[in-house]
């Protein structure tokens, strides 16, 4: 694979494991995400990398671009939202999981993904959670 980008800059890291980028008020301690730029108020958090499956359905038509940005031959995707525990839930494509698989209450983690290539031939990633594999 060659070059790798991050969708947005400051919407996850990548090491030592993925995790999302939330920011806390300071005033408040709210979480939110992604974290608020430009925007004094907020601090930027590193978020629990795994959370619980809160509720999902199933993309069946590719979404109108913009804003959608993912590949022209389209497949269809599972998508919904994750708790983070003590954080904040986050809505999110999912990864390495057959839809009839995915139950409300499974533990999801946080991956890092491809999601399509920009005009200079680099790969573009994002975010998705897939289910946590035990053993």
């Amino acid at each position: 694979m060659g070059e790798v980008i991050d969708i947005a800059e400051g919407l996850f890291v990548a090491e030592p494991q993925p995790a999302l980028v939330g920011g806390r008020h300071k005033a408040t301690g709210r979480i939110v995400f992604p974290c608020p730029t430009g925007n004094g108020d907020f601090e930027p958090v590193v978020l629990p990398r795994r959370g619980t499956l809160w509720s999902w359905t199933v993309q069946r038509f590719r979404p109108k671009t913009p804003p959608y940005a993912g590949p022209e031959d389209f497949t269809p995707f599972a998508l919904g939202y994750v708790e983070l525990p003590g954080a904040v839930i986050v809505e999110a494509p999912f990864t390495d999981v057959a839809f009839e698989d995915l139950r409300i209450g499974m533990e999801m983690e946080t991956v890092l993904v491809p999601l399509n290539e920009d005009a200079q031939g680099r790969t573009i990633r994002t975010f998705a959670f897939a289910p946590v594999r035990k053993g």
